[in-house]
């Protein structure tokens, strides 16, 4: 069966499948009208939610913090450096495109990074989403926790104890329900034999009482199976970086959705939840006709007189079934006749008196 839709109302998808976070993050790169218009896209190809990423390089990483992505794809080899290149946006943006994501029908959010993130995005999104990277930041945690919203947590490069602990302090002011647990793999991009789909049903069964879900960093395949194959292992809820062009170079670009991505997936999720209909097996209304005419039911070999006793090698089952079932032929076997058949009528109890032979 399809996963069932989480608990938590404000996980809740408005299209059949899953719960989809567009990932806008900084693919902005720092243009609002540009923000605005990935909205509109992500908006219209069925996004439940446009997510951002709110931070300031001095307070995210040090002047001597490394790359972790591949540099055939970003060249930077500082975190600081690429961070401060997006890191502009400031509370007027912020609540511009929270406006925004309301006017298209979309919900706004935005990943915080620092503490003071925290604050400025708390009146604008219904809940908080921790990046896999500070699932051990336990002041940020408590931070989200302490406002009482939602959140979702994603879990790459994370030992399960580790997740588990995360858990244990958000949990502290939340209920189960409203804390997701995403499986990610921290890598960009990650090649798809790193994807792991199959540690989704490991979450599911350590944290039953969890949404839980899938963040995608891998290149977007053309018929969105890895996405796919995500929520039939369970992720109710999906998240993947979004672009307006896969071609450009550097940041987030290279292994984002763009809209096309997502309308292919949705339009197979919409497919596949109205193929799945109704668990119990019975004869569908629009079986009946075909039920009738394509099944068998015993007819006469060749012509037999009233009076006839049936013998096995007398009847024949043919299409349709206007006669009686092939499942009755023990039942008639030895039964004599009340009137003749001829080659190909069907047989029904009419034409049967009598006890056996």
């Amino acid at each position: 069966m399809l996963p069932k839709p989480p608990d938590c109302d404000v996980f809740q998808s408005r299209h059949p499948g899953p719960y989809v976070i567009a990932e806008v993050g900084v693919n902005h790169e720092g243009d609002l009208a540009l923000a605005k218009k990935l909205i509109d896209l992500a908006a219209d190809a069925g996004a439940d939610a446009v997510k951002f990423q709110t931070y300031k390089a001095g307070l995210i990483a040090s002047k001597n913090s490394p790359s972790y992505w591949d540099l055939s794809y970003e060249a930077t080899t500082s975190q600081y450096e690429l961070f401060k290149k997006y890191d502009a946006f400031g509370p007027a943006e912020y609540a511009a495109l929270a406006k925004h994501c309301k006017e298209r029908g979309t919900v706004f959010c935005s990943t915080p990074f620092d503490l003071q993130a925290v604050d400025m995005l708390e009146p604008l999104m219904p809940y908080y989403k921790i990046a896999s990277a500070d699932i051990t930041n336990v002041p940020l945690l408590r931070a989200c926790a302490a406002k009482g919203k939602p959140m979702v947590v994603s879990t790459g490069a994370a030992h399960l104890s580790e997740v588990e602990e995360a858990v244990r302090i958000v949990c502290e002011k939340l209920p189960p329900s409203k804390v997701a647990l995403l499986h990610c793999v921290l890598e960009y991009p990650a090649p798809y034999a790193d994807a792991h789909l199959s540690v989704i049903e490991h979450l599911r069964g350590v944290f039953p009482e969890h949404p839980i879900g899938y963040s995608d960093h891998t290149r977007p395949d053309p018929c969105a199976e890895i996405l796919m194959r995500s929520w039939m292992l369970g992720a109710v809820l999906i998240e993947k970086h979004f672009t307006h062009d896969k071609t450009l170079p550097g940041n987030d670009h290279y292994h984002a959705m763009d809209a096309d991505d997502l309308k292919r997936f949705r339009q197979a999720a919409a497919l596949l939840a109205t193929a799945e209909g109704n668990p119990v097996k019975r004869v569908l209304p629009g079986e009946a006709v075909p039920r009738k005419n394509a099944r068998r039911s015993l007819v006469a070999a060749r012509a037999l007189p009233a009076g006839h006793v049936l013998r096995e090698s007398d009847l024949i089952a043919k299409r349709p079934a206007f006669g009686l079932s092939p499942v009755e032929l023990p039942r008639v076997i030895g039964r004599a006749l009340a009137k003749p058949l001829a080659e190909d009528d069907f047989l029904t109890d009419d034409h049967l008196f009598g006890s056996r032979a």
